[in-house]
Protein backbone atom coordinates (compact mmCIF):
# COMPACT_ATOMS: atom_id res chain seq x y z
CA UNK A 1 0.00 0.00 0.00
CA UNK A 2 3.14 1.87 0.97
CA UNK A 3 4.53 1.80 -2.33
CA UNK A 4 1.24 3.42 -4.26
CA UNK A 5 1.68 6.45 -2.17
CA UNK A 6 5.33 6.54 -2.59
CA UNK A 7 4.83 6.16 -6.44
CA UNK A 8 2.31 9.10 -6.64
CA UNK A 9 4.84 11.70 -4.37
CA UNK A 10 7.64 11.00 -6.07
CA UNK A 11 5.72 11.51 -9.73
CA UNK A 12 3.96 14.73 -7.60
CA UNK A 13 7.32 15.99 -6.54
CA UNK A 14 8.91 15.53 -9.70
CA UNK A 15 8.70 19.12 -11.39
CA UNK A 16 9.71 20.69 -7.85
CA UNK A 17 13.01 18.67 -7.82
CA UNK A 18 13.45 19.74 -11.70
CA UNK A 19 13.02 23.12 -11.11
CA UNK A 20 15.36 23.27 -7.99
CA UNK A 21 17.81 21.41 -10.32
CA UNK A 22 17.66 23.85 -13.21
CA UNK A 23 18.62 26.14 -10.94
CA UNK A 24 21.47 24.23 -9.66
CA UNK A 25 22.99 23.78 -12.64
CA UNK A 26 22.50 27.15 -13.65
CA UNK A 27 25.08 28.05 -10.79
CA UNK A 28 22.76 29.63 -8.56
CA UNK A 29 21.78 29.02 -4.78
CA UNK A 30 17.59 26.69 -5.59
CA UNK A 31 16.66 27.37 -2.28
CA UNK A 32 16.55 31.28 -1.86
CA UNK A 33 12.93 32.48 -1.12
CA UNK A 34 12.55 34.87 -4.17
CA UNK A 35 13.25 31.81 -6.55
CA UNK A 36 10.14 30.04 -5.20
CA UNK A 37 7.00 32.82 -5.28
CA UNK A 38 3.60 32.39 -5.91
CA UNK A 39 3.54 31.96 -9.05
CA UNK A 40 5.60 29.47 -9.46
CA UNK A 41 4.64 27.74 -6.48
CA UNK A 42 0.92 27.23 -8.54
CA UNK A 43 3.02 26.17 -11.84
CA UNK A 44 4.85 23.62 -10.14
CA UNK A 45 1.80 22.56 -7.94
CA UNK A 46 -0.28 22.64 -11.20
CA UNK A 47 2.64 20.15 -13.04
CA UNK A 48 3.07 17.73 -10.16
CA UNK A 49 -1.39 17.36 -10.00
CA UNK A 50 -0.84 16.87 -13.54
CA UNK A 51 1.90 14.34 -13.88
CA UNK A 52 1.08 12.25 -10.63
CA UNK A 53 -2.71 11.90 -11.89
CA UNK A 54 -0.89 11.04 -15.38
CA UNK A 55 0.89 8.40 -13.61
CA UNK A 56 -1.56 6.93 -11.91
CA UNK A 57 -3.89 6.96 -15.30
CA UNK A 58 -1.09 5.06 -17.38
CA UNK A 59 -0.24 2.59 -14.78
CA UNK A 60 -4.08 1.81 -13.80
CA UNK A 61 -4.22 1.15 -17.89
CA UNK A 62 -0.82 -0.47 -18.41
CA UNK A 63 0.07 -1.45 -15.07
CA UNK A 64 0.81 -5.21 -13.45
CA UNK A 65 -1.75 -7.74 -14.35
CA UNK A 66 -1.31 -9.46 -11.13
CA UNK A 67 -4.58 -10.96 -10.22
CA UNK A 68 -6.29 -11.61 -6.96
CA UNK A 69 -4.24 -12.73 -3.78
CA UNK A 70 -4.20 -16.07 -2.39
CA UNK A 71 -3.26 -15.75 1.74
CA UNK A 72 -1.05 -18.29 2.93
CA UNK A 73 -2.57 -21.38 3.51
CA UNK A 74 -2.10 -25.63 4.12
CA UNK A 75 -2.06 -27.58 1.68
CA UNK A 76 -1.27 -31.67 2.00
CA UNK A 77 0.61 -30.23 5.26
CA UNK A 78 2.69 -27.86 4.43
CA UNK A 79 2.52 -23.71 4.75
CA UNK A 80 2.03 -22.33 1.49
CA UNK A 81 2.87 -18.45 1.70
CA UNK A 82 0.77 -16.31 -0.14
CA UNK A 83 0.99 -14.91 -3.69
CA UNK A 84 -0.56 -13.41 -6.70
CA UNK A 85 -2.36 -14.92 -9.06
Amino acid sequence: MWRVFAETAVLFLTPFVAYALFHALQRRWPFVAELWHGRILSLLTIAGLVTAIAGVVTLGLTGREQGGYVPAHVENGKLVPGHFE
